[in-house]
């Protein structure tokens, strides 16, 4: 049945999901119905067009009463996810270009919403970030959900690992449904926590099962909110989970020039440890930006504790990476420190490269 170009079933089916309080399958069937009838009924189209645009955005989901809907395991009590808002950061991240500008079009495309929505299509509504620990994975969440002025959920999966798996599936998918009524930015931490378990002899049954739930859940996650899963470990994760995202990034230990940000971002700019820079480049040589903000922060403190000049502590960190170093850039770590003014065999107790190597490297 028809009526004014507008199918009977439409109403119906959109009064079943506004009935049935399913708000962010409401939003999805009205984007779909925008589309259909742009050309049949465009007074309609737009007519939807505006009331998507004027619907609460729910900036302010997470204050007051709304923080303690968050799902509680039934056994510890304990709130299952960890809500952020307003999620501040203390700096501008450092990342490498391609990683900056993959992070950047998600923002854009949030932005841009209507203009893809017009197109039928939806802004990325799932990634999956991998990487070592510590290269900024959980912070490029945090960013998102700061550019977006949305909150943070954050679902640490090996949190939610019940000895009984049959209510781990329940605690995740109620933080999931839960997530799906927000508008916010979800982020399934250490996601390979479930695949690291799927070879469980006596419960791979179960856990195939909740893998399913999982990647279904993913499948259907609907275009107003965003999804992020990150990993350290992305070969434990079973292959089909990459198809079930949109985006993927891979975030390296930093470059050497990201290295130099960091010690210029976390040192500060005092001069005297500015002249070390490169010294200290060298000796975090595969370091990820959480160890360096770490050992930089230490380095700080006690300079300011002990009174001491920052150069002290931080010679002490050197020595204590060089031993950490092969001997490439053990070598070439000493000829930075023959050039900051230490003797030969100041140089060579630090570093343990000989005199005679420091001799003939420098002489090169």
């Amino acid at each position: 049945m028809e009526e004014n170009g507008i199918q009977t079933k439409d109403l119906v089916h959109i009064a079943r999901l506004a009935l049935s309080g399913k708000k962010h399958d409401v939003q999805v069937y009205i984007r779909r119905l925008m589309t259909r009838y742009r050309l049949s009924a465009p007074e309609l189209s737009e007519q939807l067009s505006s009331l998507l645009r004027e619907a609460p955005n729910g900036s302010s989901v997470l204050r007051g009463a709304i923080v303690d809907a968050i799902p509680v395991d039934l056994d510890s009590r304990l709130q299952l996810a960890r809500p952020e808002y307003p999620v501040e950061l203390e700096a501008e991240p450092i990342w490498d270009e391609q990683i900056r500008e993959k992070l950047e079009q998600i923002v854009f495309e949030r932005t841009m919403q209507e203009e893809l929505y017009g197109a039928n299509l939806h802004p990325t509504k799932s990634a999956i970030f991998t990487g070592a620990p510590g290269v900024g994975k959980t912070l490029a969440a945090r960013w998102i959900a700061n550019k977006l002025k949305k909150p943070l959920i954050v679902l640490d999966l090996s949190a939610v690992m019940s000895s009984f798996l049959g209510r781990t599936g329940n605690n995740i998918r109620n933080v999931l449904d839960y997530a799906k009524g927000l508008d916010c930015v979800l982020l399934l931490d250490e996601f390979d926590a479930i695949a690291k378990r799927r070879d469980d002899p006596i419960e791979i049954g179960e856990l195939k099962r909740l893998v399913t739930v999982l990647l279904q859940e993913i499948d259907g996650w609907p275009p107003s909110g965003l999804l992020i899963a990150a990993t350290n470990h992305k070969d434990l994760l079973d292959p089909a989970v990459w198809r079930r995202f949109e985006t993927i990034i891979e975030f390296p230990m930093p470059s050497e020039q990201g290295v130099k940000k960091a010690i210029e971002l976390y040192l500060g700019t005092a001069t005297e440890a500015q002249d070390w820079a490169e010294v200290l480049a060298l000796a975090f040589r595969g370091l990820s930006y959480a160890d360096i903000e770490r050992d930089l922060l230490r380095v700080r403190r006690q300079a300011v504790l002990q009174r001491q000049a920052i150069i002290v502590p931080l010679r002490h960190i050197v020595q204590e990476r060089v031993r950490d170093l092969d001997r490439e850039h053990r070598t070439a770590l000493s000829l930075e420190l023959i050039r900051r003014g230490l003797s030969q065999r100041e140089t060579h107790e630090w570093t343990g490269v000989s005199r005679d190597t420091i001799r003939k490297a420098g002489s090169k």
